[in-house]
């Protein structure tokens, strides 16, 4: 019987049938049929421990013996508070609010309408538009997709967004000899704008230190602090969208700690609740709190989800977030094992190149005869082949990427390597 099920980010008509998953244990996914798949990804970068972690499991099933949901208006509970306590013990010291919702598009959404209420609310309703950076993702609802307008599978809802102008992302990688110009000319592009409609702009959204869905791009934490300094300078809001670098992904606990830099609103998602549960936070300055903290109810900041602060999300969060502070060198460590593994099996390999990493994630672009980009063939026919050798690792276009869970053996993270050189020789 086909299922009902229609799947995301699939063409439905052409796609094989789904592998139907039995459990999870640590990096290893265990299917139906008693195959086992070696989970590269992270299913798609949120468990960050683990599949089946025991203590997550545990304090899962403890507090839902206590309390499983609440309406979040005029409620709150203990496991909430207490994340949003160790949220703030973990981020600059100038974030001092936590907005609750469920997912990392919502979390943007979230950031989106607080920036462009907040200068109504400070009397300067003309900064309404937003600027942004070519390749950024920032998730599926409306909003979100407005800020990244480059991808290329939303050309059809162009429509459907408001205008919005893009930066060029100074994408680098070792060896680099063109970086200093292509963040000056990054610089240069945003210093015309600003100059041209400084005051129009309400903030400026990026995804500090790689770009996830554009193919793992990296750019240094220097373009950052000039970004920030900018920001400043011009009075816009800086937005940084951590749903995929947080929770250790850059080799620090967040992006903003490695680069120096202070966002005035922060978007946290997948890896907050340790891949157990969909939770989002977007952190926000007391400035932007105080703005909507009003005696006039139509001065509060409208927006919620049904399941806003869940307590079993909230609960698993806090204790991943423990997990990361008793053991960091478990995330810690990945950088140096990518290095040595790439180094190893595909330093050598003439169709890699520009092979980068940036803590825990490792990516590399692989020579192919078409774009290159998203629908590139390449991308499916190399998923295909890794899939049939027991690994999850899903290319974005002819980019082949690493971000694995941090509980990976160095034996397992060396077996992706080499069956990565294995595939590429078999398909070239």
């Amino acid at each position: 019987m086909d299922s009902p099920i229609w799947q995301p980010f699939t063409q439905m008509k052409t796609a094989d049938p789904p592998l139907m998953v039995r459990r999870g244990r640590g990096a290893t996914l265990e299917l139906e049929d008693g195959r086992k798949i070696l989970d590269c990804i992270s299913s798609w970068w949120v468990t960050i421990h683990g599949h089946g972690h025991p203590v997550l499991a545990e304090r899962l099933y403890q507090q839902a013996q206590e309390l499983e949901h609440v309406i979040f208006t005029g409620f709150s509970h203990e496991p909430a508070e207490q994340l949003a306590r160790k949220l703030l013990d973990h981020v600059p010291q100038s974030l001092t609010r936590v907005f609750f919702s469920d997912n990392g598009s919502t979390a943007v959404e979230v950031a989106l309408k607080m920036a462009y209420q907040y200068w109504q609310r400070c009397g300067q309703p003309q900064r309404s538009r937003f600027l942004g950076f070519e390749g950024g993702y920032h998730g599926d609802t409306l909003g979100a997709m407005a800020v990244g307008q480059s991808s290329p599978w939303w050309k059809s809802f162009q429509p459907l967004l408001y205008p919005f102008d893009m930066v060029p992302f100074p994408a680098t990688y070792p060896g680099d000899r063109h970086v200093d110009e292509k963040e000056a000319q990054a610089l240069a592009v945003l210093d015309r704008f600003l100059s041209e409609q400084g005051q129009e702009y309400a903030g400026i959204f990026i995804e500090p230190l790689v770009q996830g869905a554009a193919g793992m791009r990296i750019c240094r934490p220097e373009f950052l602090q000039a970004l920030e300094g900018r920001s400043r300078q011009a009075g816009l809001l800086l937005i940084y969208d951590e749903v995929m670098t947080g929770f250790g992904r850059t080799g620090e606990l967040f992006a903003c700690l490695k680069s120096g830099t202070t966002p005035d609103l922060l978007c946290l998602s997948k890896g907050l609740s340790g891949g157990c549960l969909p939770l989002a936070v977007t952190l926000a300055t007391e400035d932007i709190y105080q703005a909507f903290y009003k005696d006039d109810l139509s001065q509060a900041f409208f927006h919620s989800h049904s399941y806003t602060g869940n307590p079993l999300a909230c609960a698993v969060g806090v204790t991943s977030l423990e997990l990361l502070e008793q053991e960091p060198q478990v995330y810690q460590r990945l950088e140096t094992l990518h290095w040595q593994f790439m180094g190893k099996w595909l330093g050598d390999h003439p169709l890699v190149h520009q092979q980068r990493t940036c803590g825990t994630i490792a990516a590399m672009e692989i020579q192919t005869q078409g774009g290159g980009d998203y629908f590139d063939a390449l991308g499916p026919r190399l998923r295909q082949c890794f899939l049939e050798a027991g690994f999850l690792i899903r290319p974005l276009g002819n980019t082949i990427y690493l971000m694995p869970p941090y509980c990976i053996t160095p034996a397992q993270l060396e077996s992706a390597y080499e069956i990565i050189r294995q595939v590429i020789d078999s398909v070239s």
